[in-house]
């Protein structure tokens, strides 16, 4: 699991709280900076842990026979883009092969499902799409040295705030025998079990799901069952609430208010003409988007607010799209539509789409031939500007006509 973002703190008071708590815990704890030599960084760790009340037994055991992993720095630097079509990623990762697997895990593992929904309220099909995707159910959970990952990415300088809580809560975790600072292993970034989740996140939402007394991700299914269910509860999803729904199009929709924005119920959609393909429209009273991966000619989907689950788990439109599309599958859901979107750019074209988009004054944010959030919206500005269906798909018409 990758993290979105980290939520913001948007009240003055708690700030100045936090920001007095911070100063008073700085002035206890000795914190090394990030780079320079191990040992003096891992000197710092260890200050750090031991004032956050972590025994020292458990400190030099999670510690002892740290290592940087170039190999971790290789992959941190490397770092590719995503850039299919959702058609082609939803097409590859919801495979037949995994929905049968999907219902046969669900059927294994249904008395834990049913735990997981009575008490954090998150349907079985939400849990084990994320499940597949993740690590194909624990098949692929990743071959890193978990502690000596964090160590390298908390000490290297790219992005230490980020990964030096990870650590420390990696340290606790070795604490509570829930982590073999020599022996686990998982994704590049810390990243640990068939959720794929960091340790500062199994901390704050581990549950023993297998009653053995530990929160152990990589061997236990009900453990990674319970947390993620009690993970995706904290980020706000609503029992009984739908997250996404295909939906049929009218020709004269307003395209320009399609996408991932506020203001719209899904009542005012039906209004409009919309049409879920299931018939169902028992939630009008709920905030809904309309998105359209592939333009106004392709797949359409309703968004609704437990969507937004998706977008904290990972940053990724089609990644997301794809998770909460292969939740409705495994909930009963027929496949998609298949429809005819009309040819996206070449990446060459994206970038240069991306650059003229900006010198209008638009930000696109990185010229990188992804067509993400900040390019539709300024590409559905445009397109409303020039009389084009404002649907945000960029193709070579809309290219021609900028």
């Amino acid at each position: 699991m990758i993290r979105g973002t980290l939520r913001s703190v948007l009240s003055i008071g708690f700030l100045t709280l936090l920001a007095s708590s911070a100063m008073a815990q700085d002035a206890a704890t000795p914190k090394a900076p990030c780079g320079g030599d191990l040992a003096t960084f891992l000197e710092g760790v260890k200050a750090e842990a031991l004032a956050k009340g972590i025994p020292a037994e458990a400190v030099d055991r999670a510690l002892s026979g740290a290592a940087i992993s170039e190999k971790v720095l290789s992959r941190d630097r490397a770092q590719g883009v995503f850039k299919q079509s959702f058609t082609e990623f939803s097409q590859r990762t919801v495979s037949k092969a995994r929905l049968d697997m999907g219902a046969k895990k669900m059927t294994e593992f249904a008395s834990v499902f049913d735990r997981a929904e009575k008490e954090f309220g998150i349907p079985a099909a939400v849990i084990a799409a994320f499940w597949a995707m993740e690590t194909d159910f624990g098949a692929v959970q990743g071959d890193f040295n978990t502690r000596n990952a964090l160590v390298t990415l908390a000490h290297d300088c790219r992005r230490p705030e980020m990964f030096r809580p990870q650590l420390i809560s990696a340290i606790e975790m070795v604490q509570h025998g829930d982590l073999d600072p020599a022996a686990t292993t998982g994704a590049w970034a810390g990243e640990i079990g068939q959720v794929q989740m960091l340790p500062e996140d199994i901390i704050a939402h581990g549950v023993d799901g297998d009653g053995d007394g530990h929160v152990k991700l990589k061997e236990s299914s009900p453990d990674a069952i319970m947390t993620a269910a009690k993970f995706i509860n904290s980020l706000g999803f609503k029992a009984g609430e739908p997250w996404i729904q295909e939906v049929s199009l009218p020709e004269n929709l307003p395209w320009e208010k399609t996408g991932l924005q506020p203001g719209m119920t899904a009542g005012d959609w039906f209004a409009l003409g919309v049409k879920p393909r299931d018939g169902n429209m028992g939630f009008p009273q709920l905030g809904a988007s309309v998105v359209i991966p592939q333009g106004r000619h392709g797949v359409a989907f309703m968004t609704y607010p437990n969507f937004n689950i998706y977008l904290e788990w990972n940053q990724s439109f089609i990644y997301t799209t794809s998770a909460a599309y292969f939740a409705t599958r495994l909930a009963g859901a027929p496949p998609y539509e298949t429809r005819n979107p009309d040819p996206g750019l070449s990446d060459e074209s994206m970038k240069a789409l991306q650059t003229k988009l900006q010198s209008l004054g638009h930000d696109v944010g990185k010229i990188d031939g992804i067509l993400g959030s900040g390019t539709r919206a300024a590409l559905q500005k445009e397109q409303l500007r020039l009389g084009i269906p404002a649907d945000g798909w960029a193709t070579q018409s809309v290219f021609d006509a900028l």
